[in-house]
């Protein structure tokens, strides 16, 4: 294991270099009430007519796609909705809104609500673009044609996808995730809209935003730290998830809370976006191929017990981020501090749809990839599994 530890830090080391020469990405995002509205002006001013929003039916029952839409005509725009997006959306989602998109002739895609919408509108606009099988896409820059012009309102405030250059699409068959990541998947520009987020049930909220506080993590304490303004970014985000969800859980038509629980995602995206995610992502990623648990709620169980694992390697980095959210000064005070946090916002402690007999098997795909993370440590199969094994039901 040590040498395998040894390999990886060097290769993350190359990669680290080759990224440095690679040129910089642009990030423009409205915020506050009503931005939603002003971000749909921009999108007309940027040349487009005919454009496929990508959500869910419960947004447009409840009326929050209308106010996009709203928006979008009112600049003057085309419209035409895709709203069939599920929960760890798969490829033939992906190929049915994809069916909408080309019969329209859109020339660009704005998905509205939460990741699942985000990242589904952006291999739309890419397989718009590309004749090639999208889950051979797994990876960066796996298809050749730029995507078509992407923008996102987000209604949940946790994925980050609007700040990000990656998706996550499901096998409708494996069930596993595939990760794909392209410079033209990160989207135009984002509307951080909280009167769009009023409405989030508690759950929901508590979910997303600890997926929130995982990228920002994540992103602090890996081996990437400070690489461009990632940690910045990343301090930010979890300081603003501890001021703010305890809130925003219990009180969600608070909405200077909303506002200050969207930027704080943004911003753990941007920094995921710089230096990517970690062992807790590998895991979770896993646990909602298999059982279909929120992302956001499977990396809130994960947390802690990564956090615990790696300690060692980044007690430092995990000591900076308790003094920043006033939760003590060390990493055992952090760590107790996520626990609580947890805890008040109703993350259950155990995964309740965890079986012992599948825990193998989710190791190996962990590991696997785990290992293109620059997580302070990287995982062996007897530490990952302990970490699964903690979070099996009595």
């Amino acid at each position: 294991m040590y040498l395998k530890r040894l390999r990886h830090k060097y290769k993350l080391k190359l990669i680290k270099l080759i990224m440095g020469l690679m040129p910089g990405v642009s990030y423009l995002a409205f915020a506050g009430e009503g931005s939603s509205a002003q971000m749909c002006r921009h999108i007309a001013s940027t040349g487009v007519k005919r454009v496929l929003v990508v959500t869910d039916k419960a947004l447009v029952e409840l009326g929050i796609a209308d106010k996009a839409i709203e928006g979008l005509t009112g600049a003057g725009l085309e419209v035409f909705v895709f709203d069939e997006v599920l929960p760890d959306p798969t490829y033939k989602i992906v190929a049915d809104g994809l069916a909408v998109l080309k019969a329209n002739n859109c020339d660009a895609v704005l998905s509205v609500g939460g990741g699942s919408s985000i990242d589904a509108g952006k291999i739309m606009a890419a397989c718009a673009t590309n004749d090639s099988d999208p889950k051979e896409w797994a990876g960066f820059g796996k298809f050749a044609e730029d995507a078509l012009p992407i923008f996102a309102i987000p209604t949940t405030s946790g994925t980050g996808s609007e700040a990000t250059m990656g998706a996550v699409i499901s096998d409708s068959t494996t069930h596993e995730k595939g990760i794909i990541s392209g410079r033209s998947l990160l989207p135009g520009a984002a509307a951080l809209d909280p009167s769009l987020m009023t409405g989030l049930p508690g759950p929901i909220t508590a979910a997303t935003g600890m997926d929130a506080m995982t990228h920002g993590i994540e992103a602090y304490i890996c081996q990437w730290h400070g690489r461009g303004t990632s940690a910045t970014f990343a301090m930010s985000a979890v300081t603003g998830v501890f001021a703010n969800l305890r809130t925003a859980y219990t009180d969600g038509s608070n909405v200077q809370v909303r506002a200050a629980m969207a930027l704080a995602a943004y911003q753990a995206g941007v920094a995921i976006n710089q230096v990517n995610v970690g062992n807790v992502h590998a895991i979770a990623h896993q646990l909602g191929g298999k059982y279909g648990i929120p992302h956001g709620l499977a990396n809130a169980m994960v947390l802690p017990h990564v956090l615990e694992f790696c300690k060692e390697q980044c007690a430092d980095k995990l000591a900076e981020l308790a003094v920043a959210a006033g939760v003590g000064s060390s990493a055992n005070e952090f760590i107790s501090a996520v626990k609580t946090l947890n805890h008040d916002v109703g993350i259950p402690e155990k995964v309740a749809q965890l079986q012992a007999a599948d825990i193998s098997h989710l190791v190996e795909l962990a590991l696997i990839e785990g290992a293109g993370y620059a997580s302070p440590l990287l995982m062996g199969e007897a530490d990952c599994a302990a970490i699964l094994n903690n979070l099996l039901p009595a």
